[in-house]
């Protein structure tokens, strides 16, 4: 009778555990994370009885955690890219409202600025006129700076959220590592975890792989190992490492994250977190933010250099020649805090030459046994020259930027050089009084009265030649035309000329003449000589001549100021590719069509992380119907596990009466 009544108890609390575990998946069907268990039941070894062995009853050898390691990875991996799209995303279309916005854009101000020269233009001698191109320069470097102080606001906002970031994922690190301490504690059969325990770390590893993406290794005693980036340790085992959120060693005002490494911070490659929201702010910087911000502070620099270039070529209405009309802007040059403390080193990058601007950065490392900085653009592109020669005392030009250095760098020194960040913020009017815009052209012509010819001379321009020692005029110049043979088109020559002189005819052919040689007559050709171009048509007779001299009456004259308002539509940029609102314009397509690109890689990575969590779920998840079938079956098991205990009570009751 003991042994049927024991059967009875086995069965009894067997059904007894699968109820209290049906219950405890249906009281925890909405917990995020929650695996389903369920008993895993087994027969107790039999007993011999003589004539074969009788069973003993049931055992329950396990509380199952219906899990799939794979199906959880796969879970994470989606929602790993959905954290680090949804987080480019959110940042990217700031930019895309900022730019797309024609109220606030700068093509409106870029537009209304040459507009305000095209006035200016067209009654040079007022003073209302030549007002308002000022007024539209200020409009213009004020729009200059409202986009960059709000893409600024951006880099701030990034700064925020990768410190907000890291202070999670410290969090969630050391939650984990408290997880496996208490994990490893209950673990003593391996086959028998603690299984909510293990639900909790995996939930707290699947939000922590949304801030970052990590891969997760088994160790011993059921505790899992965590790392991220190429392979950085996070978790290990009870203990943990944790990341800092620091100020950049070259740039103050960029956030960066920082490793405990061999005793110290190493600053971590943005490009080693390769999804998460930490993944995607850190993709959202580098791809799209400093390149906007390089991209807009290429339009200010380029605009600033070429506008200055052409503007000291003019002539104001004192008579001076033209000085700065927008304040000349330097790179941005970032000192590496890590550099030796003797280090005495100075560099100064002037913006020199606005078609060679790559809107790249570039990174100094000083060779001390070659005496030169080598220089590499962050964008991996080739450099020409890669070096700055310390040898050489004189300015060196690398990409439109000129580079003096001044003092000792260390060997090992490292320099950030940013030629465009801030040329945006930096771009300002030079000039306040209208009187100082040089509309007018230094030099003018004139045909004396007495020649005999029907020949003219065009008004004349100067390039940046005639601004070179010994160029510029101080008192007039007279070019002399001669014909010694007049049946000898050869003998037609022009003399007089103030240095080496360039001929483009006007069948697009052209011819050098060394500096004091007579140059053929072309009828209509443009003769550049001494930085000055000009042109003499029409049928000239031997002995006419023609003047060349300061100007000295520019009052009405806008011939520099045409050539300042055709700035607008001249290929400045990009090596003489793109003006400047052909460039704007570029940057604003970009920004649009990576925003488009992340609003469909948003809706796909949504859809695979929805499909990943269906197929875990069908694993792991808690079915309601299921749970409540299964409990009206353990509820049956119950009855009839106690009906059995029932059955054997009477029977040894009957065999107790017939003892009696």
């Amino acid at each position: 009778m003991s042994n049927l009544l024991s059967i009875g108890k086995t069965g009894l609390l067997a059904a007894q555990t699968g109820i209290a575990t049906t219950g405890h998946n249906i009281t925890n069907a909405s917990v995020p994370g929650y695996s389903r268990q369920g008993i895993v039941q087994a027969t107790l070894p039999p007993l011999s009885q003589g004539v074969g062995y009788v069973g003993s009853g049931t055992q329950v050898a396990q509380i199952k955690r219906y899990y799939d390691d794979f199906l959880n990875k796969q879970v994470m991996n989606a929602q790993s890219t959905q954290g680090s799209v949804d987080a480019y995303l959110g940042q990217i279309s700031q930019i895309d409202n900022l730019l797309s916005d024609s109220s606030i854009g700068l093509s409106p101000a870029l537009q209304d600025f040459f507009n305000g020269v095209q006035t200016a233009n067209s009654t040079p001698s007022l003073q209302a006129s030549r007002e308002s191109m000022l007024s539209s320069a200020e409009t213009l470097t004020a729009r200059f700076h409202e986009v960059s102080g709000r893409l600024q606001e951006l880099q701030d906002g990034v700064n925020t959220s990768i410190t907000s970031t890291v202070n999670s994922i410290n969090s969630y690190a050391t939650q984990i590592a408290d997880l496996n301490n208490k994990i490893a504690s209950l673990t003593t059969d391996p086959a028998n975890p603690p299984n909510d325990l293990l639900d909790q770390r995996d939930q707290l590893i699947r939000e922590l792989n949304q801030q970052v993406k990590v891969t997760v290794l088994p160790s011993d005693n059921n505790m899992l190992n965590v790392t991220f980036g190429t392979g950085q340790p996070l978790v290990v085992g009870t203990s943990h490492l944790e990341m800092a959120a620091v100020l950049s060693p070259t740039d103050p005002g960029r956030t960066v994250v920082a490793y405990p490494a061999t005793g110290r911070q190493t600053i971590l490659s943005e490009s080693s977190f390769a999804g998460g929201a930490l993944g995607g702010l850190m993709d959202f910087r580098r791809e799209t933010l400093d390149k906007v911000q390089n991209q807009i502070g290429q339009v200010a620099a380029s605009m600033t250099e070429a506008f200055n270039d052409q503007h000291k070529l003019g002539q104001d209405l004192n008579g001076d020649p033209g000085g700065n009309f927008f304040t000349p802007l330097k790179a941005y040059i970032g000192y590496d805090t890590r550099n030796s403390s003797l280090s005495t080193a100075t560099i100064d990058g002037a913006i020199s030459d606005a078609s060679a601007l790559t809107g790249a950065d570039y990174s100094f490392t000083f060779d001390a046994a070659n005496n030169r900085y080598n220089v590499t653009r962050t964008d991996g592109a080739a450099v020409n020259p890669g070096f700055i020669d310390l040898n050489n005392p004189e300015p060196q030009t690398i990409d439109g930027v000129t580079y003096t250095i001044t003092g000792t760098p260390a060997d090992g020194d490292r320099v950030q050089v940013r030629p465009t960040y801030t040329a945006a913020a930096s771009m300002d009017v030079a000039i306040t009084d209208y009187r100082k815009i040089a509309l007018a052209a230094p030099v003018s012509t004139s045909v004396p009265s007495a020649n005999k010819g029907t020949a003219t001379i065009s008004p004349g321009t100067v390039d940046a030649n005639y601004l070179a020692a010994g160029n510029t005029l101080t008192t007039p110049l007279t070019l002399t035309y001669q014909q010694t043979d007049p049946a000898d088109p050869a003998t037609r020559v022009i003399t007089g000329l103030p240095g080496d002189a360039v001929i483009k005819r006007q069948d697009g052919t052209t011819d050098t003449y060394p500096a004091g040689t007579p140059i053929l007559y072309s009828d209509g050709a443009s003769i550049t000589s001494g930085g000055i171009t000009f042109a003499i048509s029409g049928a000239p007779v031997n002995g006419d001549t023609f003047v060349i001299g300061p100007n000295t009456s520019g009052v009405g004259d806008s011939r520099n100021g045409v050539l300042l308002a055709g700035l607008q539509t001249k290929n400045v940029l990009n090596g003489g590719t793109a003006t400047f609102q052909g460039s704007y314009a570029a940057t604003v397509n970009f920004v649009g069509n990576k925003t488009r690109e992340m609003q469909i890689g948003s809706a796909s990575s949504e859809t695979a992380v929805a499909q990943a969590v269906a197929q875990q779920q069908s694993v792991s998840g808690v079915n309601l119907d299921e749970e409540a079938a299964d409990l009206l079956r353990y509820q049956q098991a119950y009855q009839a596990a106690g009906k059995v205990m029932q059955v054997a009570g009477q029977l040894f009751d009957t065999l107790l009466s017939i003892s009696n």
